[in-house]
């Protein structure tokens, strides 16, 4: 069955266009993946939000001098598409010789054209390279699990049956792994991450969890729709009185990506981890 993005630029030899073209934007409904994993928009579990960061932003002042910025671009969980990597990155290249009457007008902008394509409001914030490089570089909460001595057998799909809990230990505890793979569900490119988990509720067995993350690492599908697998598996073994998952993506072609799933509302720390 043909995914939906083959339709998309994505894996095709672009040509990049250097003046104002927000039609190159090319949004992906979410409701075909949600109904993979038998939820519909009125149904989500979940809260939350996908935070690009761009590194590759620049356009021109009136004067025609180039301004350079870094873009963080907030797109709601429940909005009804997601927005095509590559055309995302073809639209912001289309900025680079385009001019702007301020940052504020660009932002302007921005909000509109990527509201237009997810189908909801979309946050936009544009700031300096000195703001950006003043918060330093950000580090995961709570404690690691990549070096628990564990043998994994399992790479090509997620295995949620690797998952398990001890039902007598209610904890509240954060969790974290730097070894989260999937693959682009078009070009088959390899998709680096690291994962949070944010519960309270039975407590969770690292090693199974561990196992489970690495489970993904054959998996096509895209950023947001691996965490909300994740989100998914973890709230039904663990029926949680609180669940986030969150995973921070390795840039590629200067745009990283970040979906938060939630059962409350999130304030993000959207400083740049060591690998972004």
């Amino acid at each position: 069955m043909q995914h939906p993005a083959e339709l998309s630029p994505l894996g095709k030899s672009s040509a990049y266009v250097a003046t104002y073209s927000p039609e190159l934007l090319f949004p992906i409904a979410r409701a075909p993946k949600w109904a993979e994993l038998g939820l519909s928009a009125e149904t989500l579990p979940y809260v939350g939000v996908d935070i690009w960061n761009c590194y590759e932003l620049s356009w021109l002042l009136p004067s025609g001098k180039p301004v350079v910025a870094i873009g963080e671009f907030a797109i709601p969980a429940d909005s009804p598409n997601i927005i095509e990597s590559k055309s995302f990155k073809l639209y912001l290249n289309s900025l680079n010789q385009s001019r702007f009457e301020s940052r504020e007008a660009l932002a302007e902008t921005l909000a509109r054209d990527l509201s237009g394509a997810a189908g909801k409001p979309v946050q936009v914030r544009l700031r300096g390279l000195d703001e950006v490089s003043a918060e330093g570089i950000g580090r995961l909460p709570g404690r690691c699990i990549d070096d628990l001595d564990i043998a994994i057998e399992h790479y090509d799909e997620p295995r949620p049956e690797l998952l398990g809990c001890d039902r007598t230990q209610v904890v509240d505890e954060v969790l974290h792994s730097q070894l989260l793979k999937s693959n682009c569900p078009v070009t088959g490119q390899p998709d680096w991450g690291s994962v949070v988990v944010d519960y309270r509720g039975p407590a969770l067995a690292a090693e199974g969890l561990l196992a489970y993350l690495v489970s993904f690492r054959q998996h096509a599908d895209f950023h947001e729709q691996c965490v909300e697998r994740i989100f998914l598996d973890l709230q039904r073994l663990l029926q949680p009185e609180r669940l986030t998952v969150y995973a921070r993506y390795v840039r590629r072609g200067g745009l990283d990506i970040n979906p938060y799933r939630s059962t409350e509302s999130l304030a993000i720390d959207n400083r740049r981890l060591v690998r972004q």
